[in-house]
């Protein structure tokens, strides 16, 4: 484990059962990505950094959230790293949302191995979303732009969720598409792990129910 790593470790404030988990799942990553296609060869190489630790990050800016839905889970990023967060919170569940049925498969056996507890779903997310309910926090990474990923959450932002959305250099132009929509409130947050990156967080101005975000 390098300097970089356990700065972020620190500062995520991760303990001996999470990092056991989060090895866990990074092997089961690099022996599926060998068939699956999980993540691109080149960033296996950076898989810990890159990948784990930069979407422990969602789940430590909504704390308090016990129910989430991740959309288009792909590789488990940043879904089952949440859900590994969450695991000994009794209430905690993470939705897993993806289409692709070969990644279903994958995420699935990665909850049973790592004990997390989740729901894979295997659809369209226009489709899944809507049938979602008790969600506290949405995420989705390396997905869509942040417009795209607002209306897919929508659902769940107007009834109280907050979208949890990591996003990199290209935020600002995103932001502006969105200007126009007084529905939601964004505040970027930096990203502790990625240079350039944030972390955007969205709120409906007026939601039915409200998670409290702690400092």
């Amino acid at each position: 484990m390098n300097v970089v790593s356990e700065r972020l470790i620190a500062e995520l404030g991760l303990k001996d059962d999470d990092i056991s988990r989060l090895r866990l799942f990074e092997d089961l990553v690099r022996r599926w990505s060998n068939v699956k296609n999980l993540v691109s060869h080149q960033s296996l190489s950076e898989l810990w950094i890159r990948h784990i630790l930069d979407s422990a990050q969602v789940q430590r800016a909504l704390p308090d959230a016990n129910v989430w839905a991740d959309l288009g889970s792909g590789g488990g990023f940043p879904g089952i790293v949440t859900a590994i967060l969450l695991a000994g919170r009794p209430n905690a569940l993470v939705h897993l949302v993806e289409s692709d049925n070969r990644k279903c498969a994958f995420l699935r056996a990665v909850s049973r191995e790592t004990g997390v507890k989740t729901v894979v779903h295997h659809g369209r997310i226009e489709a899944v979303v809507p049938k979602l309910k008790g969600i506290e926090g949405v995420s989705a990474r390396a997905l869509a732009d942040l417009d795209q990923l607002v209306a897919w959450a929508e659902p769940l932002l107007l009834r109280g969720a907050v979208g949890v959305f990591p996003k990199g250099r290209t935020v600002q132009n995103e932001l502006t598409r969105l200007s126009t929509d007084s529905r939601f409130n964004i505040n970027l947050r930096p990203s502790i792990s990625q240079p350039d990156s944030v972390i955007a967080l969205v709120r409906s101005e007026s939601p039915m129910e409200q998670i409290r975000e702690k400092p």
